[in-house]
Formats: structure tokens, sequence, C-alpha cells
């Protein structure tokens, strides 16, 4: 849908839009429990791969451990490994998170920094995580794409794309830019409760007639 998209499509992204407000309300909340931007940062950094509950859990314990971002600088790799491990992929994490924050330390002043390319230069940001960040810290307009909005957004039709980054300039096209942080946190409730991977309950849903996929089922039932 993202090349050219027709009035009629235009129409629908509308309704989707206004019908995602009305259930969900257009309060910004953020999943990962943080007190600060770097904290923030760290959590999503904690967040590929594992669920937000099991993340939080971990950093509860972890941020009384590491309270400042020197202290994450400074930590021990095979400890902070042990620290973060039910979290998975705790190798990479690990080493991510003491690059990372050591660079903050040194080249930002202990500041984490808005643009997407000073992000995406730190170790182990990439767009997902670099967004999150913008829309939550700095309300800068932007598009998370994780596996609720890659699958979803799929299903709507308002991307053809399997890339995570084509998916994010895709729905740039289609959303309308003041829906451009809400939709991610529509769409991570709407996945999780109703449009679920395994058993989506398309019957409960209140998208159901602006999706695609519904009426192809009610077209073969």
């Amino acid at each position: 849908m993202a090349k050219r998209m027709t009035e009629k499509e235009k129409a629908r992204v509308a309704r989707v839009m206004a019908l995602l407000d009305q259930e969900y309300g257009t309060d910004y909340r953020c999943y990962l429990n943080h007190e600060t931007p770097w904290q923030l940062l760290i959590a999503t950094m904690l967040s590929a791969q594992c669920t937000d509950a099991r993340v939080n859990l971990v950093t509860k314990e972890l941020f009384v451990k590491y309270p400042t971002l020197e202290a994450f600088a400074e930590a021990d790799l095979k400890e902070l490994e042990k620290d973060i491990k039910s979290t998975g992929f705790y190798h990479n994490k690990a080493k991510n998170i003491i690059a990372c924050t050591k660079r903050l330390v040194e080249a930002y002043d202990g500041e984490v920094p808005s643009s997407i390319e000073d992000l995406t230069s730190l170790a182990g940001v990439g767009r997902k995580t670099a967004n999150v960040i913008r829309g939550n810290i700095f309300h800068e307009a932007s598009i998370v794409v994780d596996t609720h909005v890659k699958r979803i957004s799929k299903k709507l039709r308002f991307t053809t794309e399997d890339d995570p980054e084509k998916i994010e300039f895709d729905l740039m096209k289609v959303l309308p830019k003041d829906h451009w942080i809400l939709y991610n946190i529509h769409i991570i409730t709407l996945g999780r409760t109703i449009c679920k991977a395994r058993n989506p309950k398309c019957g409960e849903c209140f998208l159901r007639e602006e999706c695609p996929e519904w009426g192809g089922k009610k077209a073969t039932s």
C-alpha cells in the first residue's frame, strides 16, 4: 500500500487510527520501566528477543546494582552477563551495554543523544531501539517496528515488506505523523490481547471490518 495510496485506502487508514484511538485512548505510555533516558536505552537493548515483563523483572535489581551510567561503563563483563542472563543473548547484550555506556560517558558527557544518527552509532543500538528513545524520551515522531507491528501491519496491508527498516519507511508514508508513536503503543496492546500470532481472536477484534484478512475469512466461511 505504501507506494501509492488511493483515496479509499487513505480513508481506511484514517478509520483504523480512529478505532485504535477509541479503543485504547491517546495517552503515551512505555511498557519498559525506567526513570532516566539511559535506563530506557539499556532496558530497550535488553528487550531484544525478550518480553518486556522479563526485562522489567531484571532491571528492577539491575538498576539498583548499577545506579549510574558510569557503573555500567565500568562493569565486569562476566558479572554483567550473569545479571542479565535471563533476557537471552546475554553475551552480546552485556558487551554492547558496556561499550554503549562507555561511549555515552566519553563522547556525550553522559547524556543520551536525540538524533537517529548518533543513537545508531552506539554499540547494540539499531533503528528500533533508537526510535523507542526518540519517541519516549524526546517525543520525536518515530515508528518502532517490533514483532507485533511487523505482523499486524502486514495483516492490515499497510506494508508487504519483511525487513523492519523497510516496514518503518512504508509506515511513515501510510500513517499520519501524529500517530507514529501511538501506533506502536496501540498495536503492541492489540497484538498481546486480541491479534495474537498463534490464536488471533478475529471475531472479537474491533478492527475486523477494516482488516483484509478478516474479509477473506468471511468470504471462505
